[in-house]
């Protein structure tokens, strides 16, 4: 566009001139050799435009013959290379569909019409090639050649680390994606390799060097160095909690910060804060974790922050959570399991009736197993709750690639990927997806909760008196005394007989009364003296 420009401004400036010398006619003698040639001014500016045009196109002509050769040299060297190109193309879109024959016919082709040193793609397709067809250590071959090649230095090191992962060997792989993190740091896969196996290893200050500082102009990215900063801080002080409180505690601030409803670092702090005693910074941590997230972790941490606690104290911290988050199945339970262990079963029974009804699942059914334990003792309504609890969701928990764990960690133990664990319901075999708060199911198993059976606590056998041999001395059995237990009323079917005199001359016998499951002394058995001076009973 530009040179048509100024080829058209150049014939407007050329007509201008010759139009202005039209204008201003004029003679124009010439003398040379003796001989004088007179002409106009018009004419003599034509022929000297004429003269210039003529010496330029005699120059392009004798150009065009000269360099003809390697004009036509290098025609047939571009028609080639463009050959070259396409069949590269044609193998390399063969190889990644997996087409091994199309493939190596390319490969060979595009040797034939380029050449390796100048385009390095054809060890990649060479590369491709070998590794459809099975030869691995061919492939791997090419990968060390294109590593040690600066312009495919980091595509042979990630052909390495792959064929290395693929291997299963971890220490080559790690190796691989530290060297090209190293060389290019802005290679994604380079730098997440490296980040999860330091992290893997535990080396969390080498982790965060590698991530950086951040500083970036996506959003998106800035997020997600937030929260792998925030991973790691964690990570680092869950590792220095028992040797280094306070370190701890810093880091888990600085975790905080970047993300402030991060559980697993509130946890830490407020743990660090308990182990320098200091509570009242501990349940602001843990108070303002719960309005935020209603965790479990973190009631379980609040209610139960002070050993020396007693149930009592303990089941109005648990009240104080109830009031911070209302109708909260976890707030909740912990009333409920508060109550429990503070004998108060109505409030325990009522409370953890309701957190299954908002979140019917396995351990608010357990829950209500236990309370009718520890108030009733009734098997059957036990295990009423207990065939619940089977049928029932799993509790939420730290889930990360099919595996559950007690506490949160930074890297899944599986594969090794950072910030893997996410609270969430893990995923069941037995029964599919449940609705939370569907209450149906927990109603029904509420109405049909079998009514209390009344029975009698099993009887205690009282140790039989030893009787010393002598001639007035007479053997004598003490009947079994059947106690009630407490709260509980004896059947009356079961209550004990009165033993019947028996003729006067003959020994007295008296029944004996043994535990529910022992089935006691024959009818007409009598107790044998055995030869210590005591009477046998069987």
């Amino acid at each position: 566009m530009f040179r048509i420009l100024v080829f058209i401004l150049f014939v407007l400036a050329l007509a201008a001139g010759f139009a202005w010398l039209a204008d201003r006619p004029g003679e124009l003698s010439i003398i040379w050799q003796g001989q004088r040639a007179d002409m106009s001014l018009m004419v003599a500016a034509m022929l000297i435009v004429s003269l210039v045009a003529a010496v330029m196109f005699c120059w392009w002509l004798v150009r065009v013959v000269w360099t003809s050769p390697h004009s036509i040299q290098r025609y047939f060297r571009a028609r080639k290379r463009d050959r070259g190109y396409q069949a590269l193309s044609t193998g390399l879109i063969a190889a990644g569909a997996g087409d091994a024959a199309n493939a190596r016919k390319m490969l060979a082709r595009t040797k034939g019409l380029l050449s390796a040193d100048q385009e390095p793609l054809i060890h990649l397709l060479e590369a491709q090639a070998a590794m459809i067809e099975g030869r691995y250590d061919d492939a791997r071959k090419k990968f060390e050649l294109m590593a040690d090649d600066p312009e495919t230095r980091e595509l042979g090191l990630r052909g390495l680390y792959l064929e290395a992962r693929r291997l299963g060997a971890n220490e080559a792989a790690r190796q691989y994606a530290e060297r090209a993190a190293e060389k290019a740091p802005q290679l994604p896969w380079a730098t997440e390799a490296a980040l999860e196996y330091r992290s893997e290893a535990g080396d969390w200050d080498e982790a965060l060097k590698l991530i950086g500082d951040g500083r970036s102009s996506s959003a998106e990215e800035k997020k997600t160095y937030s929260r792998r900063k925030a991973v790691l801080l964690t990570a680092r002080a869950a590792a220095k909690l028992d040797a280094d409180p306070k370190g701890a505690r810093e880091d888990a601030h600085q975790a905080l910060k970047l993300d402030e409803n991060f559980v697993p670092a509130g946890l830490i702090e407020a743990k660090a804060y308990l182990r320098e005693d200091n509570l009242r910074k501990a349940a602001s941590i843990l108070e303002r974790l719960w309005k935020a997230t209603a965790h479990g972790d973190v009631a379980r941490l609040y209610v139960r922050a002070r050993s020396g606690d007693s149930a009592t104290d303990r089941l109005k911290r648990a009240e104080k959570l109830e009031a911070m988050r209302p109708n909260n199945a976890e707030a909740l339970y912990a009333v409920a399991e508060a109550a429990l262990e503070a004998s108060d079963f109505a409030r325990a029974r009522a409370k953890a009736e309701a957190a299954a009804r908002l979140s019917p699942r396995e351990s608010a059914f357990l829950l209500l197993a236990d309370i009718e334990d520890a108030e009733t003792g009734d098997q059957g309504r036990i295990r009423h709750w207990m065939n619940q609890a089977l049928k029932a969701p799993r509790d939420p928990a730290w889930t990360a690639d099919g595996i559950t764990a007690p506490e949160w960690r930074a890297v899944s133990p599986v594969t090794g990927r950072l910030d893997a664990f996410e609270w969430k319901t893990p995923v069941s075999e037995l029964q599919g997806p449940v609705e939370e708060g569907s209450t149906d199911a927990v109603d029904e198993a509420i109405r049909t909760l079998p009514p209390l059976a009344i029975e009698a606590k099993p009887a205690r056998v009282e140790p039989v008196e030893r009787v010393e041999k002598t001639e007035t001395a007479k053997p004598t059995m003490v009947a079994a005394v059947a106690e009630p237990a407490p709260g509980r009323a004896v059947t009356p079917e079961r209550a004990p007989e009165k033993a019947k005199p028996e003729t006067v001359g003959k020994e007295e016998e008296r029944p004996f009364y043994g535990l529910p499951d022992d089935p006691g002394v024959k009818e007409g058995a009598v107790a044998k003296r055995d030869g210590t001076g005591s009477f046998r009973l069987f």
